[in-house]
């Protein structure tokens, strides 16, 4: 099985390359996350996904750590051209659900791939619909305590599926890791998943 770094504790992208048949080691990345003036959401996840795999890199490097591929991803949600991160709070994940309740937004992921030589981003977008939410669905939900460290206050795998009525594009990329952009960055450095 082959093996990576994974830039990330999300259980949601070790699940992913589980699946794909990938064995990974996690070496988390600390960043500031922070939006840029002006910044478009397409371009905000590719450098920060950039950026997770470069301080990554950089740690391994430091550590005299085994060089092997590095994998760093970060999601969000747009509605509108506003970035909808990681709610701070119940109150902030309730008013994030009601600005994408019965509408489309996007989800964003951008994806890096790295060792000692060079790096690799590629980005997925996937246009989301969702119904029409009541403020009964909204509380519970917040309540449930599923939108906490989840882009968007969502996540499309656990209850919040039964809010979507609709994707075009990744339900993976939705996830946090577009397996198709990620085995393709996987197969530029080496790592064969089919």
């Amino acid at each position: 099985m082959p093996k990576i770094y994974l830039a990330s504790r999300s259980p949601r992208r070790g699940e992913i390359l589980r699946q794909i048949g990938v064995d990974f080691e996690v070496l988390p990345s600390d960043i500031d996350e922070a939006v840029l003036p002006d910044e478009a959401p397409e371009h905000y996840v590719q450098r920060l996904a950039q950026e997770k795999a470069i301080a990554c890199i950089q740690a391994i490097s430091r550590r005299g750590m085994h060089v092997m591929p590095l994998l760093a991803a970060d999601t969000t949600v747009c509605v509108d051209g506003e970035i909808l991160g990681k709610p701070e709070n119940n109150q902030h994940a309730a008013e994030m659900l009601r600005k994408m309740s019965g509408r489309w937004h996007t989800t964003h992921t951008g994806v890096a791939v790295a060792d000692g030589d060079r790096i690799e981003v590629l980005l997925s977008s996937t246009q989301v619909e969702m119904k029409l939410l009541t403020e009964a669905e909204i509380n519970a939900y917040v309540t449930s305590g599923e939108s906490e460290g989840k882009a968007g206050a969502y996540a499309i795998q656990g209850l919040a599926g039964s809010f979507i009525s609709r994707i075009e594009g990744s339900y993976s990329g939705v996830m946090g890791l577009p397996v198709f952009e990620t085995v393709q960055l996987l197969n530029k450095f080496g790592i064969k998943v089919l």
